[in-house]
């Protein structure tokens, strides 16, 4: 299982944890994500490789941007 961490900027509250952890859960492969809002990342887990364009789109969508 591949897991990956990236910072995320612009969150501030748990709803925007909420959104950016529905976005990137949706992906195919995604098997968890885990958002420390503390912290300002994202932690997800999938099977094989990962698809970091993706990751950052999927984050995009929900209003925020992926820190690479």
């Amino acid at each position: 299982m591949a897991q990956m961490t990236f910072a995320v900027s612009g969150m501030t509250c748990e709803h925007c944890a909420a959104s950016v952890r529905e976005e990137v859960g949706e992906l195919p492969g995604v098997r968890s994500v885990e958002v420390d809002l503390g912290r300002g990342n994202v932690r997800v887990a999938g099977d094989g490789m990962l698809d970091i364009e993706q990751l950052a789109a999927a984050v995009r969508t929900a209003g925020y941007e992926l820190v690479r």
